[in-house]
């Protein structure tokens, strides 16, 4: 009887489970969607100043397959809603998303009928960071944050109702 047959919530699968969410907060791969000034902000997150690459998301990933946390940073056309929910679907399980400043959060001062008003609209968003353009300390925030809420998980427990 290996970890699939286990069906109980009792010790091992405890440690398992935090093992596995070590993993994953410490491997972020983002996938950064950068449209406005708030991907100059990210693009500086990057850089060796701020240091992502402390919180595991140093390897940026440029296509969705492969990325696990996609950054929504700038004004999202409703012409693009369709990309961006495409980019979205295509990406693996478990995954992510930062709305990175005000126009991905709220559309921000472009109301127009051309303008997305928030990525919410389109796709699910575990965090939102405020601002025009929001600092890079305020995306390392969010980082911690998606941490955070990874730590909570239980990902094993869905392996193990699903019968292997």
């Amino acid at each position: 009887m290996g970890v699939e047959g286990y069906t109980g919530e009792g010790w091992f699968l405890t440690q398992l489970n935090k093992l596995v969410n070590w993993g994953r907060k410490n491997s972020l791969w983002p996938l950064p969607f950068g449209t406005a000034c708030c991907g100059i902000e990210l693009m500086a997150t990057l850089a060796s100043s701020y240091d992502m690459a402390r919180f595991g998301a140093e390897r940026v990933s440029f296509a969705p397959r492969q990325a696990d946390l996609l950054i929504v940073a700038g004004t999202i056309t409703k012409k693009m809603a369709p990309v961006l929910r495409k980019i979205y679907l295509q990406m693996a399980e478990p995954k992510w998303v930062i709305a990175m400043g005000a126009c991905a959060c709220s559309g921000g001062v472009f109301r127009t009928y051309a303008t997305l008003q928030g990525i919410d609209l389109i796709i699910p968003v575990d965090v939102y960071i405020p601002g025009c353009p929001p600092r890079p300390e305020a995306l390392l925030q969010a980082l911690i944050m998606i941490q955070k809420k990874i730590e909570k998980e239980r990902p094993l427990s869905r392996v193990a109702q699903a019968g292997g």
